[in-house]
């Protein structure tokens, strides 16, 4: 093992927090693109062509993300395992034997897509018509596209690069998608054709980009390498390893994602628009779990590279207390302010207020729990996530069958709930008992303490007395002034002095390659 591969254990947290702050600005501005393409939508289209153009993106996703067969975890937990163990011969086949596959899965995927088109359609959009059929087909050409890009994104995370995720996808792809979207609304074009092709065309913009940025990064791994190892002899350990996670990343898609569609079939489009549009003020408040996971991620795969089990648990303590001190004032203002929230989105959303508030309680419990589906993948055992994930979407399946005819959103809404407290609450007690790790440090706790005194307290109880909105919005202002005043004063608790980092020149910041963005 080389010097220059393994960053010391002081500059870990500084990392964190150095790419932590940077990909959380991306995903934040990815996340207010998403949010505000949405509203274009809603607004720029009717409840109907809005809630098929949900529900076709949602089968988009599901057939993206059975593409990219879970090599999102494969690629990042063994490129960097290469490079802490000083294994760089094995870098390009690693990436090979993950590339092909999703390729090859991808077309294949598209292809079928396309054929099955009206049969999907008909079952997911009773009634649509030919124009279901023709924005299913547009879409499902680019899912290997969308698949070749999570996959090269991936890739450049495992050489410890944030760079090309910030620039390409939070950035580049996201912001593109939404002036396509918005310029299509603004001439009045077609929801069928447009409108679907304004969204897809920057996946395949993005995964060009990634592509020819990862080529350089592999490149540049092997330029020592006199022999490096041949793709075959590392398809078996790869897909030992990544298989589980292609099934438990597809579940977990299908629990995001499988209730619009079957709200579409059982409720109809307009009840997949409603619902969509209350569960986007989700997306807004995991844009932090998002930006830290993808920046422990690669991290934690070398501390148990190590067997560093003091560092995996620093980091996993340390990302969940921001975690929580980033993502829990939002939940409880989104649970506060649905009502007017929803309004962004027109005439006919403000139904949705009941289930902004359940899935945004049920997001505290899970943001609680930390990314601790990731740290159990990146301690190798991806079967139990597997196992996890298959129960999860079992029973969100049957409960979302069992309860949408009957009460529609609502019902859609408890099925979410109760999988997310399984596929959070099962996997935290699986770490506890297998390496004694477990996300509860002095700062999860002070940041939970402190949310929960400032925001939650009052503005519950600004609710349950049926507070106005100039009431709880100085109560919001009031708590929201408290509560950063509380961070301010317990900094040390919280690991705030690790941002400390950001204002340290990229020199200094060169000295531990693992932090480089």
């Amino acid at each position: 093992m080389t010097t220059t591969d393994v960053a010391p254990r002081g500059a870990g947290l500084d990392g964190v927090a150095r790419q932590g702050f940077a990909n959380l600005a991306g995903v934040a501005l990815a996340a207010v693109a998403g949010f505000g393409l949405n509203v274009v939508v809603t607004r720029g289209w009717s409840v109907r062509e809005a809630g098929m153009f949900f529900a076709a993106t949602s089968a988009f996703m599901i057939a993206a993300t059975a593409a990219r067969l879970g090599t999102d975890v494969g690629t990042v937990y063994f490129v960097s395992r290469h490079r802490t163990l000083d294994q760089r011969e094995r870098i390009r086949g690693t990436i090979l034997v993950g590339l092909l596959p999703v390729l090859a899965v991808g077309t294949l995927l598209g292809v079928a897509g396309w054929l099955a088109a009206p049969a999907l359609a008909e079952l997911t959009m009773p009634g649509a018509g030919p124009d279901a059929v023709t924005a299913l087909r547009i879409l499902l050409v680019f899912v290997p596209f969308a698949a070749l890009n999570d996959y090269a994104l991936a890739a450049c995370r495992g050489f410890g690069q944030m760079r090309p995720l910030l620039t390409v996808e939070r950035l580049g792809r996201t912001l593109v998608q939404f002036v396509a979207v918005a310029v299509a609304a603004w001439l009045g074009l077609s929801a069928t054709t447009a409108l679907p092709l304004a969204w897809a065309v920057p996946y395949l913009l993005a995964a060009a980009v990634a592509l020819a940025w990862l080529s350089r990064l592999v490149d540049r791994a092997g330029r020592q390498v006199t022999r490096p190892v041949p793709a075959g002899e590392l398809a078996g350990p790869f897909w030992r390893f990544t298989g589980p996670r292609a099934l438990s990343g597809l579940a977990a898609i299908v629990v995001q994602r499988l209730d619009i569609v079957l709200l579409s079939a059982l409720r109809g489009p307009a009840d997949a628009a409603v619902y969509t549009a209350a569960t986007r003020f989700l997306a807004l408040g995991q844009l932090s779990g998002v930006a830290l996971s993808s920046t422990v991620q690669h991290r934690l795969a070398a501390a148990f590279a190590r067997d560093d089990k003091e560092e995996a648990r620093q980091l996993y303590q340390t990302a969940t207390g921001w975690l929580v001190l980033l993502s829990w004032p939002a939940y409880l203002l989104f649970a506060a302010f649905a009502e007017p929230m929803l309004a962004l989105f027109g005439p006919g959303y403000d139904s949705g207020r009941r289930v902004v508030v359940l899935l945004a309680l049920t997001m505290l419990v899970a943001t609680g729990c930390g990314m601790v589906d990731m740290v159990l993948n990146m301690a190798g055992r991806t079967a139990w996530t597997f196992y996890n994930a298959m129960a999860g979407t079992a029973l969100n399946v049957v409960a979302n069958v069992a309860l949408i005819p009957g009460y529609g959103i609502l019902g859609a809404a408890v099925a979410w709930t109760v999988s997310i407290l399984v596929t959070n609450l099962v996997p935290l007690t699986q770490l506890w008992w297998s390496l004694r790790l477990h996300p509860f440090g002095r700062g999860t706790r002070t940041a939970a303490a402190l949310a929960v005194a400032t925001l939650g307290l009052p503005l519950g109880a600004a609710s349950l007395f049926d507070a106005g909105l100039p009431v709880l919005t100085l109560v919001a202002v009031a708590g929201t002034a408290a509560y950063v005043a509380g961070a301010a004063r317990w900094r040390r608790t919280l690991n705030l002095d690790a941002l400390r980092a950001l204002r340290r020149g990229r020199n200094r910041a060169a000295t531990a390659p693992d932090a480089r963005s």
